[in-house]
């Protein structure tokens, strides 16, 4: 069994002239990823490799939930989760080696969205319909796969955990 975590970025900012890799979080964005953090935590949601979109705002997000959480075995920045596809994160997923029983990714919309819908086959109602409604800024997919490796992973087979928003923790976001 492996277990995926999808984390999108959190709100982020459209200041003028900011190329799309360097727009920075909003303040609701620095407001909403520490509460997501400290559910990570709660919820013992600790991955064995973290791999995070080199743009500024996934960057930033992944620091203010880190604050929340013991130091992981492995983070990494991963240039081919930026503006990724489901196809390119399902590559960079089944790339993972076999030592890493649970993998999170810090990344963006549509791919994100888009990956969870290709893997996810089946899980509780609530969670499920929320996740089909929207996968909004800070929200955060967990996703079981009954593989024993990640080269193995397949569209379809996955069962969502949960799913959570910073709106479902609290505050205005």
């Amino acid at each position: 069994m492996r277990r995926l975590i999808l984390l999108r970025h959190a709100k982020s900012d459209w200041p003028d002239g900011i190329a799309d890799p360097e727009r920075p979080l909003a303040a609701r964005g620095r407001n909403a990823a520490p509460r997501i953090g400290a559910y990570i935590a709660q919820e013992h949601l600790l991955a064995d490799r973290i791999l995070v979109s080199p743009a500024r705002r996934t960057r930033e997000t992944w620091d203010l939930v880190a604050a929340r959480l013991p130091p992981p075995k492995v983070v990494a920045s991963e240039p081919r989760v930026y503006d990724a596809s489901a196809a390119r994160l399902m590559t960079v997923l089944r790339e993972q080696p076999k030592d890493a029983h649970s993998v999170m990714l810090v990344g963006h919309n549509p791919g994100l969205e888009d990956l969870a819908e290709l893997l996810v086959a089946s899980g509780s109602a609530p969670h499920l319909a929320s996740m089909a409604e929207k996968f909004p800024t800070g929200g955060l997919a967990v996703i079981d796969l009954p593989v024993d490796e990640w080269s193995a992973t397949a569209p379809g087979i996955g069962r969502l955990d949960r799913f959570v928003t910073p709106r479902d923790l609290g505050g205005n976001d």
